[in-house]
């Protein structure tokens, strides 16, 4: 197992695989499906995974083996937004990945296409970034999985998506070009348990790294062009990173855990955890791939 005791030491250390890419970076905020985050990106074809993780996080030999881990106590303060873009800076021109535990990236025709085939792709269009909609999951029956984590009993909703014109603060007239607010699932059900700033379903999952280049705060970039889900000739890839981390949230929140007995509602279907069910909701673009 290859294991960093810090952030610093896996940034001097400069691992070749990370550097090359495609390269996945998982969050790991608690122990809940650690395991299966990590197989199910090994599997999609990243040429690296890193965990990031607080080193008691316990992980079996068989898969430590396949990973690098970087001690990264998220509890103490330590952020993903900042790991990223230092991990960033170090493999200028490589595409990264990231995403937190209980998260699962899908993409068009995954299941026999690798994620190095499609961003050799999506790099031939000329795109140096992915749009991604984080689609929430949540367990079936909530007495059976109290965490609302259950990869067998899993749904998510079918109906409820939206996407507003992103405002430009630049120009009130116009709205960004090519850039939208997209909303929909447990945030937009619950939303007067999730704060306004966390409601959007959007996230910039996939990137080139390229020196000035920075991740923000609500998972946009600092460069405009990164955030668009589309370039102006055409539409293009989209994807979908499939996550129990707001149903956890709300189910371990004290303000909202004793308000929530069910996650179901008329619009609930089970997950198939199958790219042609997403792209069959809307809930990712083949673009051009075919």
């Amino acid at each position: 197992m290859t294991q960093y005791t810090s952030l610093d030491a896996f940034l001097a250390a400069r691992p070749a695989a990370f550097l090359a890419g495609p390269s996945a970076m998982i969050f790991a905020e608690d122990e809940v499906e650690i395991a299966s985050t990590l197989r199910h990106h090994l599997a999609t074809g990243f040429a690296c995974v890193v965990l990031f993780a607080h080193p008691s996080f316990a992980l079996d030999r068989t898969l430590a083996k396949q990973v690098i881990r970087v001690d990264y106590d998220m509890a103490a303060g330590a952020t993903l937004r900042d790991a990223v873009n230092a991990a960033a800076r170090i493999a200028p021109g490589a595409w990264l990945y990231y995403c937190y535990n209980a998260e699962y990236l899908f993409f068009p025709f995954c299941e026999t296409r690798s994620v190095g085939e499609m961003l050799a792709f999506h790099t031939e269009e000329r795109r140096d970034a992915m749009l991604t909609y984080v689609v929430d999951l949540y367990a079936g029956d909530l007495s059976q999985a109290p965490n609302a984590v259950s990869l067998d009993d899993c749904q998510l909703d079918k109906s409820g998506y939206y996407a507003l014109a992103r405002p430009d603060p630049a120009n009130h007239n116009h709205p960004r070009e090519r850039q939208l607010d997209f909303f929909g699932g447990l945030r937009w059900r619950y939303e007067e348990h999730v704060p306004l700033d966390r409601r959007r379903i959007d996230r910039i999952s996939l990137f080139r790294a390229q020196p000035g280049v920075e991740l923000l705060r609500d998972f946009t970039f600092t460069q405009a062009e990164y955030n668009t889900y589309a370039c102006p000739w055409h539409n293009n890839l989209t994807a979908a990173v499939c996550s129990f981390r707001v149903a956890k949230a709300l189910r371990r929140n004290p303000g909202s855990s004793h308000d929530i007995t069910s996650f179901r509602w008329h619009n609930s279907a089970p997950f198939d955890w199958s790219s042609r069910q997403l792209m069959d909701l809307g809930l990712m673009e083949p673009g051009q791939w075919f």
